[in-house]
């Protein structure tokens, strides 16, 4: 058998990976969720965030991951994603002005409010993102 569990990660549009690895970290609605193999069966609500992927190999895969749900069932975790952007496909600049724009609107209802709110997530997290891709952490 091989070291690690299956994860896969799939949009409505693609599928995004299906590989071996040995640890996930995962953006769920209430904060980071660790997962290794041989973890009990899980269903969580994905937030948007950072996913990070660890190999038995060595190294790691960062993804930005933006809302959905999360499966762990018999070493498999199964990510269904709203959003999934490998962070070598962020561009520092335009993250940056994301975050430009979305500070720079003025809700006026409470769904503006909340769009507002994921708009300044998502681009903060894209930021974190990159950054840290960059720096090789």
């Amino acid at each position: 058998m091989a070291a690690g569990f299956r994860c896969t990660v799939v949009t409505p549009a693609k599928q995004v990976l299906d590989e071996q690895v040995v640890y996930a970290s995962i953006p769920a609605w209430d904060g980071q969720l660790g997962v290794m193999q041989r973890r009990a069966p899980l269903v969580v609500k994905l937030g948007g965030g950072v996913l990070r992927l660890d190999y038995a190999q060595g190294g790691s895969r960062w993804f930005y991951l933006g809302g959905g749900f999360a499966q762990m069932k018999r070493d498999t975790l199964t990510l269904l994603a709203e959003e999934v952007l490998a962070a070598e496909e962020i561009a520092a600049d335009q993250a940056q002005a994301a975050l430009k724009e979305a500070l720079a609107f003025s809700p006026r209802s409470e769904a503006d409010h909340a769009r507002r709110q994921r708009d300044l997530s998502r681009s903060r997290a894209m930021l974190r993102l990159v950054q840290e891709h960059k720096s090789g952490v």
